[in-house]
């Protein structure tokens, strides 16, 4: 088994084709294709089925070289980096993803101060939604997921980061916004901006099995799984939104708006910074925890 094909390997089965995987690796797909094949004479099975022209899924035998594979090239580059910091030849590689809201409203001011502290480490920042964030983490693509802590499978560390906070957004001098106790009896006369399906910790389907359980009839004038846009159609008189709001968010600042808590109705929860329990982290992965938790190195860590 030789280095290249190893490496030619990891990228067919994690692109799922062989020509993207060949676009990847800077090689001929007819090189590429050779070198699988010499694999797969050398472990004596196939590791890939080919479904149609393109795509390709891998076999069982493919599935544990691909976990062998992820585990000898996540060795050899802790141990670039771990030769680095001994001999002091700066080199390292710093992976995140998180939604585009996170990314968008949480994250710039701490990526550029850490981009200024350590401009030899390879950034790469991948903007993502959150099942997708979760398979990057799990299949060792990012070092770091950003994440709202009800969607983060067991399996995975997570250290709490930001409270969340259920919320109702009116325009200012909404009728809700005066009211001493908002029911949910009573938002729902309104027209509603909801999140789709496959957003945050607020999200569709939690809501609609609340309103299904109080048997209450609503209508959805507009979807949004940014904050930005829900806040800005709300602010117009469109309708009233569901936000799990991180307080303070400067963007929410400038608009005019109400924010009424519903904590009596829904739990709040974190973001949370999520890895990997095998991944190791070096001295500049440590630095980027001491940014994101204001330099309390060992944040408080839940382990599911």
């Amino acid at each position: 088994m030789e280095w290249q094909q190893l490496i030619g390997f990891y990228h067919v089965a994690k692109l799922g084709s062989f020509t993207r995987a060949a676009e990847a690796t800077f090689r001929t797909q007819s090189a590429l294709t050779q070198q699988i094949k010499s694999l797969e004479e050398e472990l004596g099975c196939r590791l890939f089925e080919r479904i149609g022209r393109r795509k390709v899924i891998l076999t069982a035998p493919g599935e544990k070289v691909l976990s062998f594979s992820e585990s000898v090239l996540n060795d050899h580059e802790r141990l670039l980096q771990d030769i680095g910091e001994y001999t002091g030849l700066r080199r390292g590689r710093l992976r995140i993803a998180a939604p585009f809201t996170t990314l968008y409203h949480l994250l710039p001011e701490m990526i550029m101060k850490y981009h200024t502290l350590f401009p030899w480490v390879e950034l790469s920042l991948f903007d993502r939604p959150q099942k997708d964030v979760i398979e990057m983490i799990k299949g060792g693509d990012v070092d770091f997921g950003v994440l709202i802590e009800s969607v983060i499978p067991g399996g995975l560390n997570k250290f709490p980061w930001k409270k969340v906070e259920p919320t109702l957004l009116t325009p200012q001098g909404h009728p809700l916004s005066r009211a001493r106790n908002v029911s949910i009896e009573n938002i729902v006369r309104y027209p509603l901006i909801l999140p789709p399906r496959s957003s945050g910790s607020l999200n569709r389907n939690k809501l609609e099995e609340f309103f299904r359980r109080h048997n209450l009839a609503y209508h959805v004038i507009m979807e949004s799984s940014n904050i930005e846009l829900s806040a800005l159609y709300v602010e117009m008189g469109l309708g009233i939104s569901f936000a799990s709001i991180v307080k303070g968010l400067p963007v929410l600042k400038k608009r005019h708006l109400a924010y009424i808590s519903l904590q009596r109705y829904f739990t709040a929860e974190f973001i949370c910074i999520v890895t990997r329990k095998d991944r190791k982290r070096t001295s500049f992965h440590e630095a980027f925890f001491d940014l994101i938790f204001d330099g309390q190195r060992g944040p408080m860590h839940i382990d599911p």
